[in-house]
């Protein structure tokens, strides 16, 4: 007989070994295809679980930049507004420059009144304050990327990002509006401006006109010594060419804002 120590490390090893042939016959028996088939089951299931999360945030994001685009209708309306009334703007100041002209050239068919007015006229500029910060701000990289219309995308991210300072008040504001205004005497050209100065359109008076004809009653005498000034200093000429050059050039730059304007607005108009 074997002591009873050594009896008991024998049963427990049998024991442990016993239970590990249960174990294998038991892995042994199950049905791998069916545990194959239910671990793809729960991996598909969370896979899709996640993608339907993601589609329905995207297409979240997708209808809320829709929303945004929308809101901004007014904002393009007032753009658009804004362009037709400048190009309105520059056209009338051009024809007062034509006037001025032929009165430096002493031209008998522009009196000295119509000279002095017409001189002044010409230098007036219109008050634009084209911010696309705002635009920028609501519409940033992240957002810009879920519009996928491609041409809106570009159309937008022009009219967001572009340097606007080109159709800014400043690139008009050219040395002949300050030049002949040190000439002209203070007291014509408050007569003027109240006459026939900027004026806002009763139905929308967020822009302005200028009037296109002025019939301010300047006394002949004082009419005469203006014109005379003006006459002595044929510098001014050449600073109203410059002056009606860049007049010229913050047109021209307006024109591809009006564009890329206008189909945005053609774009966006096509989605609702």
């Amino acid at each position: 007989m074997m002591p009873d120590g050594v009896q008991a490390k024998q049963d427990m090893r049998l024991g442990r070994a016993m239970i590990f042939r249960h174990a294998v016959a038991r892995l042994r028996g199950q049905d791998w295809l069916a545990i194959t088939i239910q671990v793809a089951i729960v991996m598909i299931g969370v896979f899709m679980g996640i993608q339907v999360a993601n589609w329905n945030e995207e297409r979240l994001e997708r209808h809320e930049t829709q929303r945004m685009l929308t809101r901004l209708k007014p904002e393009r309306r007032y753009l658009l507004d804004l362009y037709a009334s400048a190009r309105t703007y520059y056209a009338t100041t051009r024809d007062y420059a034509a006037t001025a002209f032929a009165g430096w050239r002493s031209d008998p068919r522009v009196s000295d009144r119509a000279f002095v007015i017409a001189a002044y006229q010409a230098s007036q500029i219109y008050a634009t304050a084209i911010n696309n910060a705002t635009w920028a701000t609501i519409f940033g990289a992240d957002r810009l990327r879920t519009i996928d219309d491609p041409l809106i995308r570009n159309n937008l991210a022009f009219l967001m990002y572009s340097d606007t300072t080109q159709i800014d008040t400043e690139a008009v504001n050219t040395p002949y509006r300050q030049n002949v205004r040190r000439v002209i005497p203070v007291e014509i050209q408050d007569a003027i401006r109240a006459e026939c100065g900027d004026r806002r359109p009763p139905d929308n008076p967020q822009l302005f006109f200028l009037p296109k004809s002025c019939d301010v009653d300047v006394p002949p005498a004082a009419a005469a010594t203006a014109a005379a000034a003006l006459r002595a200093r044929p510098q001014l000429v050449d600073d109203l060419r410059w002056h009606t050059a860049a007049a010229a050039a913050f047109l021209a730059n307006i024109g591809t804002f009006e564009n890329k304007t206008t189909k945005l607005k053609e774009q966006i108009d096509s989605l609702e």
